[in-house]
């Protein structure tokens, strides 16, 4: 590379800030029993963030069915906003159609605890679990998933 005088390009990595903030306790339900008998029993969503060379940090946000462990719904924005793990969701609702009693675990991002969010959820009979503040491996599956 010296010789041909070429330089490798070199981004900054994105670090999200941590908060300090006291979090208010949400139940995990899901208890990191990823074990299922059938499809639609337990999701797991999360969000992503992408570098990309036309837009800088993009988003994605995916819905991952614990049984089959297949991606069932994901939605891509420029934002990370309520709104992107609503289509996500939506996505994955309207393929999959889930009969009531559907466990959806999450961490305790504010797009997911939002009260646009929970009402999606309830509106459509689903249960919500939520990580505990700082333990990824509560939502191992998901962020396995993302780390590729």
């Amino acid at each position: 590379m010296a010789k041909a005088e070429i330089r490798s390009i070199t981004r900054k990595k994105y670090r999200p800030h941590s908060s300090r903030e006291k979090v208010l306790e949400r139940k995990n339900l899901l208890e990191r029993d990823f074990s299922t008998t059938t499809i639609n029993e337990k999701w797991a969503a999360d969000i992503t963030c992408i570098h990309t060379l036309k837009d800088g940090w993009c988003y994605l946000a995916s819905v991952m069915d614990l049984h089959s462990k297949k991606v069932v719904g994901y939605s891509f924005s420029r934002s990370m906003t309520t709104d992107l793990v609503i289509r996500a969701l939506e996505n994955a609702y309207s393929v999959q159609k889930p009969t009531k009693g559907l466990l959806l675990h999450t961490d305790l991002g504010s797009q997911y605890t939002s009260f646009e969010f929970t009402q999606y959820v309830q509106s459509h009979g689903i249960i919500q679990s939520f990580s505990q503040k700082g333990c990824p491996y509560d939502n191992a599956c998901i962020e396995s998933f993302h780390a590729i």
